[in-house]
C-alpha cells in the first residue's frame, strides 16, 4: 500500500524507541519517519502520556482467503488487526484454496489482499513435491516458507517428512529465507482411545504430548546443524524443549522460536470440558509450563510473540467435542492487551513488549529495515495506546469475521486508541467499523 503525503508531528512523554521509552516528538513525511526529536518541539498531535509504540508485526496469521473466506478474509482480518495496533501481517500459506505453494497461487492471494488498509506480506509453503516451486515463490517476494511436520488439518497442505526438508533446506539457504515449522512429530502423537470422553480437555491434551514437540525440534536442530538454514519454530507450547533449543543456539545455530498469546495466558487446569474454543495444536499445557514460557521470553530464549490467529465458522467449534472441533484460536485484535496484561502483572517493561510484538517479528520476516521500530527512515507505522485502561472483552465488538474467542469476558489491560500505517490513520477508537 502507499503512504500519506502529509507532513506532521506526533508527540508523547512515552515513545518506545530502540533506546527505550522516552519523551519525544516524531516527524513524519511521505509515510516515513523523518526524524525523532525532543519532546519540546512543536507537535500537530500531542498524545500526552499515552504510549506511542511501533506498529505490531504479526508473522503468524491465517486469513484463509481465497477459498475459505467464510472463515476469515482480508477485509475483516485487516480491520481486526488495525483495531489491535497491528500494522503488518504475514499471511500463512494455508488454509486458503489454493494454498500458497506455487507462484501462481501467490498471485491469486496477493490480488485478494489488494484492498487491505494494513501491510500484508506472505509466507510460501513447503509441501511434498513442490521443491521446484520454491525459487519462483522466492522471486515473487514471499518472506520465507512454512511447513508442517504433522497433519495440518487441510488436505491441500500436506505434512512433510525429513526427506522433503532435506530437499527444501539447501534452496532456502541459498535464497537467505527462513523455514517456519509446525513442530510436532507424528510417531509421538497418541491415538484417541475408542472409549475416551471427547468432551474432556484432558483427552485432547493427552493426545498431543510434549514428546511430539521435543522429537520434532530435535530433528530440526540436527537439520539446522547440517544445512545452516534459518529455522523458526512456530507456536512453541512445550517448555521441556527449551534446554535443547538453548544448547542449539549456544552453538550459533540460526534457530528462532515464537510464543503465542494463548500459551502465555491460559492453562490446561482452567479449561472446562466441552470448551472447544480453547482447542489448538500444540495444545495449551499446564500452569507451570505457562510460567516457564514467560521466563524464557524474559531471558531471550523465545524471540517473539505471534498470534497464530486461526478462526473458523462457529459450527466447526461446536458440539463440545475436542476431537471433532477445528483447532485454532482467534485473537488478532487482542494480542497487544493480552500480552501487556500478562507482562505488566510480571513487572515486564514496555520496551520488551515492543521487541516481542514489533521488532523481532519484523526481523524474522526480513522487514527490519522498514518496520518494527520508531527510528529515522522507517515506515510511519505506529500504535497509540493507553497501557493503564482496562476493559472486558465483548465478542460482539470484535472485527474478525466470526466473533467467537476464548478471551470473551476476560478483563484485559491496555486499550488501543489509534493505529497509523505509512502515516495514515487506519483505526481510531470510536470510529465506525468499516
Amino acid at each position: 500500500m502507499g503512504g500519506s503525503s502529509a507532513q506532521y508531528t506526533l508527540r508523547s512523554t512515552r515513545v518506545v524507541t530502540p533506546a527505550g521509552v522516552e519523551a519525544a516528538t516524531i516527524h513524519i513525511a511521505d509515510g516515513r519517519i523523518v526524524r525523532v526529536g525532543a519532546i519540546g518541539e512543536p507537535a500537530d498531535r500531542d498524545a500526552g502520556d499515552l504510549v506511542i509504540m511501533p506498529g505490531l508485526v504479526d508473522t503468524h496469521v491465517h486469513v484463509n482467503e481465497p477459498g475459505r473466506t467464510e472463515w476469515e478474509g482480508f477485509e475483516t482480518a485487516a480491520a481486526a488487526a488495525a483495531a489491535g495496533g497491528i500494522t503488518t501481517i504475514v499471511d500463512m500459506p494455508l488454509n486458503s484454496v489454493p494454498a500458497t505453494t506455487t507462484s501462481a497461487a501467490l498471485e491469486v492471494k496477493r490480488e485478494a489482499a489488494r484492498g487491505a488498509r494494513i501491510g500484508v506480506e506472505f509466507w510460501g509453503g513447503v509441501v511434498p513435491g513442490n521443491a521446484g516451486e520454491l525459487d519462483a515463490l522466492a522471486d515473487a517476494g514471499v518472506r520465507g516458507f512454512k511447513c508442517f511436520m504433522s497433519p495440518s488439518g487441510v488436505d491441500e497442505f500436506a505434512a512433510v517428512e525429513e526427506s522433503d526438508l532435506r530437499e527444501a533446506l539447501p534452496i532456502l539457504k541459498r535464497r537467505g529465507l527462513p523455514l517456519l515449522v509446525h513442530a510436532e512429530w507424528p510417531p509421538a502423537l497418541r491415538p484417541i482411545p475408542s472409549a475416551a470422553d471427547t468432551r474432556a480437555y484432558a483427552t485432547w491434551l493427552d493426545s498431543r504430548p510434549p514428546d511430539a514437540e521435543l522429537d520434532a525440534i530435535a530433528i530440526l536442530i540436527s537439520l539446522c546443524r547440517e544445512f545452516h538454514t534459518r529455522i523458526h519454530v512456530v507456536h512453541l507450547a512445550a517448555a521441556e524443549a527449551l534446554p535443547m533449543l538453548r544448547a542449539a543456539r549456544s552453538e550459533g545455530l540460526p534457530i528462532t522460536v515464537e510464543a503465542c498469546p494463548h500459551y502465555l495466558t491460559f492453562a490446561a487446569e482452567e479449561i472446562a470440558d466441552g470448551a472447544t474454543l480453547f482447542k489448538c495444536a500444540p495444545p495449551i499445557r499446564g500452569r507451570a509450563n505457562r510460567d516457564a514460557l514467560w521466563q524464557a521470553l524474559v531471558e531471550g530464549e523465545i524471540d517473539l510473540i505471534a498470534t497464530d490467529h486461526s478462526p473458523c465458522p462457529p459450527a466447526l467449534k461446536g458440539d463440545d467435542d475436542f476431537i471433532a472441533a477445528w483447532g485454532g484460536i482467534a485473537s488478532l485484535e487482542l494480542s497487544l492487551p493480552v500480552v501487556w496484561t500478562g507482562a505488566s502483572s510480571r513487572g515486564i517493561p514496555l520496551f520488551r513488549v515492543a521487541e516481542w510484538l514489533s521488532s523481532a517479528p519484523a526481523a524474522l520476516a526480513g522487514l527490519h529495515s522498514r518496520k518494527g521500530v520508531i527510528a529515522t527512515g522507517r515506515d510511519a507505522d505506529f500504535v497509540i495506546w493507553d497501557p493503564d485502561a482496562e476493559f472486558v472483552v465483548d465478542e460482539s465488538r470484535l472485527r474478525q469475521r466470526h466473533k467467537r474467542t476464548p478471551y470473551a469476558g476476560r478483563r484485559l489491560r491496555g486499550r488501543v486508541l489509534e493505529t497509523y500505517v505509512r502515516g495514515d490513520v487506519v483505526y481510531r477508537v470510536g470510529a465506525s467499523k468499516p
